[in-house]
């Protein structure tokens, strides 16, 4: 004969504990969800054959669930020490903040606000006109606004071709921008018909004369090659060419750079990264970036461009569904503050990282070995290293860097521990060893790496 499973105990019996814990403020109904789930949890247990939990413990597991619905640790990613190298590490969110941007979207996100009003008028203004100034003021442009992320940017922008307008794109140009999302996708969903000009590897002026000289084309589409290269037999047309041949057949040219450079890359020895304000001079109506790529701040999708191009992307009813909150715009106003102050080398952590010379990088490794490897230390050794820019950004470009190189029995394991357990680090294996690449191990963070590494070396 066959043994019946307990029965946990009642829903009720277990909030009658909980009233007398809790604070009275807590949601009654919110409460019985959370008990109900430990409750089934319970139930299950019991069928299983495991011994009943007393009721004081069943609270206890309430309680503790309700602390995990709070705990960032939980809620959030868990903060990490990215130790690979890669700057702009999209798995790990890409670039880390401006302490300043911090701030200000923490401020925002405070209080109330004139996000949309106007305080001389009391009228409803511009929303937050102080992100739309700084767009203004670093790319050159006429007016600003700022989306989601630049492919919703980029959407607004095809936008511009209306219902069944066609939009003129290079084949070489018609790129995966990442998530699987494809350029004529983005046409598509746009509601636009896609005219290709050129091949894949080369494409001139004339392509794109051709293809406007009917007026069937409103847009001329530019994409920045910014997550691949060509190398070989290749050629693109000129952007004032192309600009000159579209304006006088009554077309816009929108330039999506991707990543977006304010400062000049090939002052850091890397090659030139096109600027907004360059693409606009030499004739884009509408240039596109990240926010959180080169720019170094929140993800979002900055536009720069003519007045009445930027406004009518303002009134595409699209345009509300991928604006940014208040905490973004402020986050985006301030790190575009950073580079009008001439403070953006000094407190932008992605151009910290790429500004930072080699030498002081080796000199952290040779500091950071001697730490980890104070007691027979002969498996950790300086090593030079190479640090791509990442994010879809410069490729193929590498900086020249350094940091340490720890052999251990099991690499892969210890790699795998080192990215679980606090304090959560990032390294690359590589020759049966792991590796530390100082140009993204923030400098306060050297100590911990180093502990860390001790660690390993004493438990293999």
């Amino acid at each position: 004969m066959s043994s019946v499973a307990p029965h946990p105990p009642s829903v009720e019996r277990i909030l009658a504990i909980l009233r007398a814990d809790l604070h009275p403020s807590t949601d009654a109904a919110a409460l019985a969800v959370v008990v109900r789930e430990v409750i089934a949890e319970e139930r299950e247990r019991l069928r299983s054959g495991a011994p009943p939990l007393a009721e004081r413990d069943l609270a206890d597991a309430a309680i503790a669930r309700i602390d995990d619905l709070l705990d960032p640790e939980l809620v959030l990613p868990p903060r990490v020490i990215n130790a690979t190298g890669v700057i702009l590490h999209t798995n790990l969110g890409r670039a880390p903040w401006p302490a300043a941007a911090i701030r200000a979207a923490a401020a925002a996100a405070t209080g109330y606000g004139y996000l949309e009003l106007d305080p001389e008028t009391g009228r409803r203004g511009a929303r937050f006109a102080a992100v739309e100034e700084a767009i203004r003021a670093v790319t050159g442009a006429d007016a600003g606004l700022v989306a989601t992320n630049n492919a919703a940017a980029l959407l607004l922008a095809v936008g511009l071709a209306g219902r069944r307008g066609a939009v003129v794109v290079s084949r070489g140009e018609l790129v995966e921008i990442g998530g699987g999302v494809r350029i004529p996708d983005v046409v598509a969903r746009a509601g636009a018909r896609l005219i290709e000009v050129g091949t894949t590897n080369r494409t001139r002026g004339a392509d794109f004369a051709e293809a406007l000289a009917d007026g069937r084309a409103r847009v001329v589409l530019r994409v920045h090659p910014s997550n691949f290269s060509m190398h070989g037999f290749t050629e693109s047309a000129d952007l004032a060419e192309v600009a000159a041949i579209a304006h006088r057949h009554g077309a816009i040219v929108v330039d999506d750079l991707g990543s977006g450079a304010l400062l000049d890359t090939a002052a850091f020895g890397l090659v030139h990264e096109p600027m907004p304000r360059e693409r606009l001079a030499s004739g884009a109506d509408i240039v596109l970036f990240s926010g959180d790529k080169l720019v170094g701040g929140p993800q979002a999708g900055i536009v720069a461009g003519r007045t009445d191009l930027v406004d009518r992307m303002r009134r595409d009813p699209l345009a509300r569904a991928v604006r940014p909150d208040k905490a973004i715009l402020a986050g985006v106003a301030t790190t575009l503050g950073l580079y009008r102050a001439g403070r953006a080398l000094t407190e932008i952590p992605v151009w910290q990282q790429i500004a930072e010379p080699v030498g002081a990088l080796r000199a952290r490794a040779e500091s950071m070995a001697a730490s980890a490897g104070s007691e027979g230390g002969a498996s950790v050794r300086v090593v030079d290293l190479e640090s791509p820019i990442g994010g879809g950004s410069l490729p193929g470009q590498v900086l020249a860097s350094a940091g340490v190189a720890v052999r251990v029995p099991r690499p892969a394991r210890a790699a795998a521990a080192l990215r679980t357990n606090p304090p959560r680090i990032l390294a690359v294996v590589a020759d049966d060893e792991l590796r530390f690449d100082l140009r993204t191990v923030r400098p306060f963070d050297d100590a911990t790496v180093a502990a860390a590494i001790h660690g390993l070396r004493g438990g293999a």
